[in-house]
């Protein structure tokens, strides 16, 4: 097979030598380079990478990604399209050579988004940017890989992709593209999901509970995570706001939409903590802890998988004067964070 990955990048001085190692069992790398102003395209070139400069203005993410694409020859069987602050573990053109055959369009993979404190992962889920020719991208932010005819994917469980992610860098133009995607596709239930949440994210929480009643509200927003999570944003908006009510309403109603999920019963702790309601609050973690399988979809969130549900609940725990149970909690809170001095100052405090 003929395997060429393909990328777009700009100002990735830092990341090219890794990254191009990474990427070097492919036959050809291709990369669109969007406005870099320091050593990119240099050392891009200097090793042996196929580079096009392009500014594309307006800026779309559809429309840089579609560029790149067209980079890659049409004799490529598969095209792997990556970002520059990614690695693949090695060995995964053989892992993929050796489970690919020509009946599927697409590979799906596991991509590791996020690392915890310890350098373990922590958000895990299923990438899928391993795909043949009939695919085009679409939406000017959180674009997605569209089929131009029927699809067929293929889950490689042992092909790895690691992301470590600058957060130096600038992303205030995803509300606005966000908004774009919206105002051109409305009935899209993922990017208006993504929109509520990026309004959260700005503190924009009126406008938040809008939008994500817009998304529950769509005949397509049918995957139960997705809504849950909308809910539970929905929930942190009006705890945000005073609203604490509304806020315990629209959690219950996360954790009846996907009682499966971690996320909304531990986010309905933490608000019964914030209301001193410590009984309610340990009642809430031993339903999380009850859920041991972590689904790898984006919806997971690390809160509710490391250190600190454990943290608190030996503070809940220690509030109603159960000093042993808090003891106990906070040291496997010490196991997954060692170097965290307050969960240590605990621990004596707890004594």
């Amino acid at each position: 097979m003929k395997i060429c990955v393909y990328a777009i990048c700009k100002n990735e001085e830092n990341n090219v030598d890794d990254w191009v190692e990474s990427m070097s069992e492919a036959d050809e790398i291709y990369v669109l380079d969007t406005g870099s102003t320091d050593n990119t395209v240099k050392k891009l070139i200097d090793k042996g990478v196929n580079v096009k400069a392009e500014i594309i203005t307006p800026w779309r993410f559809d429309v840089a990604r579609n560029k790149s694409l067209e980079l890659v020859p049409n004799d490529t069987d598969l095209y792997v399209c990556t970002d520059l602050d990614e690695r693949f573990v090695p060995g995964w053109r053989k892992i993929l050579e050796d489970n690919y055959s020509k009946e599927y369009t697409r590979v799906r993979y596991n991509y590791n988004w996020s690392f915890d404190q310890n350098g373990n992962p922590a958000t895990v889920f299923y990438l899928n940017k391993i795909h043949t020719k009939d695919y085009v991208w679409t939406h000017p932010v959180h674009e997605v890989l569209t089929p131009l005819k029927e699809e067929k994917e293929l889950i490689i469980e042992d092909i790895v992709l690691n992301h470590y992610q600058d957060f130096t860098k600038n992303r205030g133009s995803y509300l606005p593209l966000l908004e774009l995607s919206v105002k051109e596709d409305p009935e899209d239930d993922r990017n208006v999901h993504y929109l509520g949440r990026e309004y959260m994210y700005y503190n924009e929480h009126l406008k938040c509970i809008e939008m994500l009643h817009k998304h529950l509200k769509l005949k397509t927003a049918t995957w139960k995570d997705e809504r849950a999570a909308s809910m539970r944003y929905i929930a942190r908006s009006y705890k945000a706001l005073g609203y604490y009510e509304e806020a315990l309403l629209w959690y219950t109603m996360a954790i009846e939409e996907a009682p499966y999920l971690r996320e909304g019963y531990v986010e309905l702790a933490y608000l019964y903590y914030e209301l001193k309601e410590y009984k309610k609050a340990i009642s809430q973690l031993d339903k999380a802890f009850m859920i041991t399988d972590k689904s790898k979809t984006y919806i997971n969130e690390n809160y509710a998988w490391d250190y600190r549900i454990y943290d608190l609940y030996a503070i809940c725990s220690y509030y109603l004067n159960k000093k042993d149970i808090a003891k106990k909690y906070n040291l496997i809170a010490i196991s997954m964070n060692p170097n965290d001095q307050r969960l240590l100052d605990n621990q004596l405090f707890f004594d």
